[in-house]
């Protein structure tokens, strides 16, 4: 890379189901050997896992079950007469996306540490981080995170890592906790700053 010209940011095209620029960064980190199809399905198969969890934890919660649901029949609303019942799937799926960029959200560091050799000695020294540099990292975090979960299927492991981070909980979010730890630690070598 050469050192007098910095190279131009490329736009990122949204995901074809979304439309999200957020998914498509995300696609391409689950990305291997170029199999672009496989890590689309992937994805949304998670998010579909974790659409399903989350209308079943809201019927937890509420109090409802399905034999209730069959046994009072509802007046069907507007907005279903006229799309069908595509609205309150769209709907649900935007409840998964929200829980996606929740979870990106709060794995996203705000600062970190850099090694600086100043005078024959190595200090780390902490900076903040770029916004597009923390989003990046959040989503490799999360990705790495998925695949070190025991079991095999991708989608299960990735949604499970998607929900425990949306809860700050889980293996991204203390990745996370560790580099502001190394931060607060090395807090001294701030005047090190470059």
């Amino acid at each position: 890379m050469s050192r007098r010209t910095t190279a131009r940011k490329r736009p990122i095209s949204p995901d074809p189901m979304y439309r999200s620029r957020l998914v498509s960064m995300m696609l391409s980190r689950i990305l291997q050997d170029g199999k672009k199809n496989l890590a689309r399905r992937i994805f949304y198969e998670a998010l579909e896992i974790v659409e399903q969890s989350t209308s079943t934890n809201k019927d937890r919660q509420t109090g409802r079950s399905e034999s209730a649901e069959t046994a009072l029949p509802q007046a069907p609303r507007p907005s279903d007469q006229l799309e069908g019942h595509s609205a309150s799937k769209r709907i649900e799926s935007l409840q998964a996306l929200k829980i996606f960029q929740q979870a990106v959200l709060q794995v996203t560091p705000v600062v970190e540490v850099k090694s600086r050799r100043v005078g024959g000695s190595n200090y780390q020294v902490p900076l903040e981080v770029n916004p597009e540099r923390g989003t990046s990292l959040a989503l490799r975090w999360i990705v790495q995170a998925a695949r070190q979960r025991p079991g095999r299927d991708m989608p299960t492991k990735l949604a499970n890592e998607l929900m425990d981070a949306s809860n700050k909980t889980g293996n991204a979010i203390r990745k996370r906790e560790e580099t502001h730890r190394m931060a607060e630690a090395n807090k001294a070598f701030a005047n090190y700053r470059f």
